[in-house]
């Protein structure tokens, strides 16, 4: 069968043949529709990732969208490296079933990305009854925009967007999300634009896409709040694409009811996620979710490796 592999982590993955997996007593293999290329795939095929380096060679991909041998389409994860989901046939230890009428490769493209933000959106509401005023800083990525969609589609009273990318900004705020502009100069005018867009009410929950100085001037934007903060602020650190650092204000914590946390592998369950798969892709097939995605067959996974913009690339059969 034809297959993604990486050789080394600097060197983009080729198609080649390799041979057909061995298929444990019991299980099946599946038929690859679809392989969404994230940024954890990249992330782990270069050894960069914190889950650590990998063995080579390796058939990349986490997750995809798969047909059974009786026709089903399933979301298939988490293959465990180095036999990934970017191949004709692979083995996924875990199936959720495609919900009807969902476009298969846009459930490729967006669980991942999607999954991170909608379970901090449902774990809050579940805790405190109701989302109130929600901030995504990131919110111009493909996770942020996921997100932004679904704290809207839940419920939040308020959404502030904030993000560099002004056409992404532009179509949020079309959906009903407050944005921010983080395409500012300093510290200072990030904490002001910030600021600014939190003086009528404090976010009771904040999902990080970017850590580094915006987190920071996220920090001492939440610690301006007065009388009319919520009562107490979740702050969840999902993604470092401005930074790997963030310096902490002790006056904040001794300020404020605000608690800091991550979510992301490590410290949320592959079973959290796979129980959460079903809702996410029937928001997905509704239409509350929506993702661009952009496919490639496997002949031309190089190309998609190296495929940037707005939208998730997407590997495919040829």
């Amino acid at each position: 069968m034809r297959a993604a592999i990486v050789t080394n982590p600097d060197a983009p993955p080729v198609c080649e043949d390799v041979p057909e997996p061995e298929v444990p007593p019991g299980r099946e293999p599946l038929h690859l529709v679809g392989a969404g290329l994230h940024n954890i795939v990249r992330g782990l095929a270069s050894g960069r990732h914190y889950q650590g380096r990998m063995a080579y060679p390796l058939v990349p991909g986490i997750d995809a969208v798969a047909r059974t041998g009786d026709g089903r389409l399933v979301y298939a994860g988490y293959a465990r490296p180095p036999f990934g989901t970017m191949a004709e046939r692979l083995l996924a230890p875990h199936q959720v079933e495609v919900p009807a009428g969902a476009d298969p490769l846009a459930i490729a493209a967006g669980m991942n990305p999607g999954l991170s933000g909608w379970m901090v959106l449902t774990s809050r509401r579940r805790e405190v009854g109701a989302l109130g005023t929600v901030l995504v800083l990131g919110a111009t990525g493909m996770s942020g925009g996921l997100a932004v969609q679904g704290a809207l589609a839940l419920g939040a009273e308020r959404v502030v967007a904030a993000g560099r990318d002004p056409e992404s900004l532009e179509r949020l705020r079309g959906v009903g999300a407050t944005t921010v502009s983080l395409a500012q100069d300093g510290p200072d005018a990030l904490e002001e634009a910030l600021a600014g867009a939190l003086a009528d009410r404090s976010p009771g929950l904040v999902l990080d896409y970017l850590w580094g100085p915006v987190a920071e001037a996220a920090f001492a934007a939440v610690g301006r709040g007065g009388a009319d903060a919520e009562a107490d602020t979740a702050y969840v650190q999902i993604g470092s694409l401005a930074g790997a650092r963030a310096s902490l204000p002790g006056e904040l914590l001794r300020s404020r009811r605000i608690r800091i946390s991550g979510s992301g592998a490590g410290s949320v369950s592959v079973e959290e996620m796979l129980a959460a798969a079903p809702e996410v892709m029937a928001r997905f097939a509704d239409g509350s979710l929506s993702v661009p995605y952009t496919a490639y067959p496997l002949s031309r996974v190089g190309d998609a490796w190296a495929h940037t913009g707005r939208s998730r690339a997407v590997v495919v059969p040829d």
